[in-house]
């Protein structure tokens, strides 16, 4: 069947349906049919999955002319994506046009839920197409003659790569696609990504650098202007001090309104535990919606999760307050509105989340912005202006990943073994491990076989044997299953299962946060108040609770920072701010915020775009100093310590150190002289470094970055899936190895990329140079203040949560914002 004859059959069953296929599906299906690799760069809701999905099997119906009657069984295409909540949706897409075309291909999924009867009927016969996420391929490789389950694959689909691609999961899907390129003779590599800034780069990171993958490739763009409407939901008396406390929930009647005027709605909450207390805030006050609000975040159970993505679909849900749990895919045409609560963090997470309303071609999206805080409405304003300009951030990838590719090598050796000399060309061919050198490689292959210079001694590092014929493998049986339960990047604390005591699963919750309750507290978890009876075999017994109050559990991944390009729109609002004149045009935002910047002119100034902002003021609490780059919490973190430190060197003091997104507090017993602080040019770069290193305690730091480090490698176990190694179990086993290597072995690679991580991603080590930079260039605005400002109170409302319980911290700003007011 002739080109022109295939792409007409698609066009027909399009034409069946109703539709008519963009330009930019079109465009994939000829470049696929010309044997092309590719990136195709689409926003979400626009028909991804036909771009991909349509060209695959027209090529099978080309290469197969009896395709009709005849099927030969076996995996042909598999398509990877990083959310298990879009198996469903492209499960049901792809099963459909197959069906529909008459051919007998067969569409299965396996990830993490995937039962073990599926498993098993799956590895006797494969699917045609895969549904899978990047660990669930890693596991592929690592079970037996993994070569014969993938010869006859096609093309493999790597969904959301925007989403993979700055994280060790990326680096996981770089390495399967290294092998996989070696043992199938005519794969088809292609990527779909939602707009980032380095979409070239994106490219060059899934088909590798210099690749013949990569020059015979193309990049496709889906221009759809996606029309969105940002609305933001002004608070109706301004507060002049703004503080973070109340989670936005003080603007919870203006929300009401939204979600009843909407088909559906959903309510997108920057983390876990601010979607928990939003959903029983909203339930306790407004109790006519029980039963058509839900909750939706990655700690609830599958069956929850699913009935809740079912229910948004057929809109049985007037509403649905979640986290990025909903943020990718799950395509549901019926919601109507999106409201975030709180900033974003980014542009590309805001677009994201507005392209989840009018989830189809052309429609509008319409997303609301609730600001927890006042000064949050600058974001607001900022945030549409990017959408204008559709301005997005990069995405960086990892660089030598080693932990990555230890887990990777021994993967390898559970299966069918592997030869270095074979395997040595696939890995440097990636774009993570392009500049991998003889002497690293050899490291790494004497680290899992004598288990590093240090470790030579123990047996049980001794994973891989070299066997007679300069085979790679491994023989254990132990080792092997230890290592296929331990295969991800995704590290997170230990996670406890949670339910009632008379049986019924209800999710899973962070060890840390259980390991603070005592029995019989009380706790809000998946939207009910549950009373803990007590921990049994990393499993949590629980009754329900009638009490009114209680804790809200926190979890480790609740901390999200401005990304650059965020704090660079937030920065340019507020010179905006600074500089408007009588009669000038402003947003809505802005003039809310007129009141509180009124105040802050009064007590001290609003930086403009060549100024950098210091205020310092005396309280009971002692001297304050507050500076403000607006660079993001991470920054700010990294800066303050650096600047504490070095204002040590001058004179012996002591602080304690509160940072937000905005800018960070220096709080003492003693007065900071400032003329000495800029005289010395403490913003200096010079030195960076060394300075860091000595002022973050960055040891502690790159000490906890190791643990994750030593759970991928394998070097510690994390357990047997209903008896996991206790947290602080494995805390200490890891500090244990760092230990041995910093005093016996520092020149190990995985002790070096716990240094390199803690600085490149953790610390932003770029960023923070930059950000000194542009400070060293401004000129500074210091303002001896009479008490605190508006710009300033957030910051010290915060220092003062970490410390007091919710109760205690509404009364205490309420004393604080009396004496301001006065």
């Amino acid at each position: 069947m002739k080109r022109a004859e295939l792409l007409e059959l698609a066009d027909a069953w399009f034409r069946g349906n109703g539709w008519k296929p963009f330009k930019f599906q079109k465009d994939t299906w000829t470049a696929y049919l010309q044997k092309k690799n590719g990136l195709l760069n689409a926003p979400t809701g626009s028909g991804k999955t036909y771009a991909l999905w349509v060209p695959i099997l027209l090529d099978y119906i080309k290469k197969n002319p009896d395709y009709r009657t005849q099927h030969k069984k076996g995996l042909k295409a598999i398509w990877i994506t990083p959310l298990r909540a879009l198996s469903v949706e492209i499960e049901q897409a792809a099963s459909r046009f197959a069906e529909e075309m008459g051919t007998q291909f067969t569409v299965g999924i396996r990830s993490g839920d995937t039962s073990q009867k599926e498993r098993a009927a799956q590895k006797k016969s494969m699917p045609d197409l895969l549904i899978t996420t990047p660990e669930s391929l890693q596991l592929l490789l690592a079970s037996k003659n993994y070569d014969k389950t993938f010869k006859d694959l096609q093309a493999i689909v790597i969904d959301e790569w925007h989403e993979l691609l700055g994280t060790k999961r990326g680096v996981q899907v770089e390495l399967g696609l290294s092998r996989l390129k070696t043992i199938t003779k005519d794969l088809r590599i292609w990527g779909i990504s939602a707009t980032i800034g380095n979409l070239s780069q994106a490219r060059e990171v899934l088909l590798g650098p210099d690749s013949e993958a990569l020059k015979n490739s193309v990049m496709i763009r889906a221009n759809l202007k996606k029309k969105i409407e940002v609305r933001s939901v002004i608070p109706k008396k301004m507060e002049k001090f703004p503080w973070r406390g109340h989670l936005g929930l003080h603007l919870l009647d203006e929300v009401v309104p939204i979600i009843k005027n909407s088909r559906t709605t959903l309510l997108f909450t920057n983390t876990r535990s601010q979607c928990e207390i939003w959903f029983q805030k909203l339930l306790n006050k407004y109790p006519e919606f029980a039963g058509e609000v839900a909750m939706h975040h990655g700690s609830i159970n599958k069956e929850t999760r699913l009935w809740v993505e079912q229910a948004i679909r057929n809109e049985s849900l007037k509403a649905v307050v979640c986290t990025s749990s909903l943020d990718l895919g799950v395509d549901f045409a019926p919601v109507e509105t999106i409201v975030q609560i709180g900033g974003p963090k980014g542009v590309a997470r805001f677009l994201q989340r507005a392209g989840r309303s009018g989830h189809q071609p052309g429609k509008l999206s319409l997303i609301y912005f609730l600001p927890t805080h006042a000064i949050e409405l600058v974001e607001a304003s900022a945030l549409k202006k990017a959408v204008e300009k559709q301005a997005v951030e990069d995405r960086v990838p990892y660089l030598m990943s080693y932990d990555v590719l230890i887990q990777y090598l021994n993967t390898l050796a559970v299966s069918n073994g592997f030869y270095p000399k074979e395997i040595f060309p696939e890995i440097a061919s990636t774009f993570c491990f392009q500049g991998i050198t003889e002497e690293e490689w050899i490291w790494i292959l004497n680290f899992i076989t004598k288990g590093s210079q240090s470790l030579q001694a123990y047996d049980e590092y001794k994973k891989v044997e070299i066997e007679e014929d300069g085979k790679f493998k491994i023989n254990n049986r132990g080792v092997a299953m230890r290592h296929r339960l331990q295969i991800g990047t995704i590290v997170s604390d230990a996670m406890l299962s949670v339910k009632y005591m008379k049986g019924g699963y209800i999710g899973t919750i962070e060890e840390w946060f259980v390991s603070k309750l005592k029995p019989g507290d009380v706790f809000t978890f998946a939207g009910r108040n549950l009373e803990l009876v007590h921990i049994k075999n990393m499993q949590v017994l629980v009754r329900k609770s009638s009490r009114k109050t209680a804790k809200v559990p926190s979890w480790m991944g609740g901390r999200m920072a401005f990304s650059a390009q965020m704090s660079e729109l937030l920065r340019e609002e507020l010179y905006t701010a600074a500089t408007l004149k009588k009669g000038e045009k402003r947003t809505n935002e802005l003039k809310a915020l007129q009141p509180v910047f009124q105040r802050q002119q009064k007590e001290s100034v609003i930086p403009k775009s060549d100024e950098f902002l210091i205020e310092t003021f005396k309280t009971r609490e002692g001297f304050h100093a507050i500076f403000y780059p607006f660079e993001g919490r991470f920054v700010h973190e990294a800066l303050g310590s650096l600047l504490a430190y070095r204002i040590s060197l001058l004179s012996p003091i002591s602080f304690s150190i509160a940072f937000n997104d905005y800018g960070f507090e220096l709080l003492s017993d003693q007065e900071i002289d400032m003329q000495q602080v800029l005289d010395n040019d403490l913003f200096s770069s010079e030195f960076l470094m060394d300075d860091l290193y000595k002022s973050l305690n960055a040891t502690e730091m790159a000490r906890r970055k190791f643990r994750d480090i030593a759970v991928i490698t394998g070097l510690v176990f994390t357990g047997f899936p209903n008896k996991l190694v206790k947290s602080k179990h494995l805390q200490s086993n890891s500090q244990l190895l760092f230990s041995v290597f910093r005093d016996y072995e520092e020149d190990n690679l995985l002790y070096q990329q716990a240094f390199r991580e803690t600085f490149e991603h953790q610390l932003e080590e770029g960023r923070l140079r930059l950000a000194l930079d542009r400070i060293k260039g401004q000129n500074i605005a210091w303002k001896k203040c009479e008490k605190p400002t508006p710009f300033s109170f957030p910051i010290i409302t915060d220092r003062l949560r970490e410390k007091l319980s919710s109760e205690k911290i509404e009364d205490r700003i309420k004393r604080m914002l009396k004496n301001l007011e006065n």
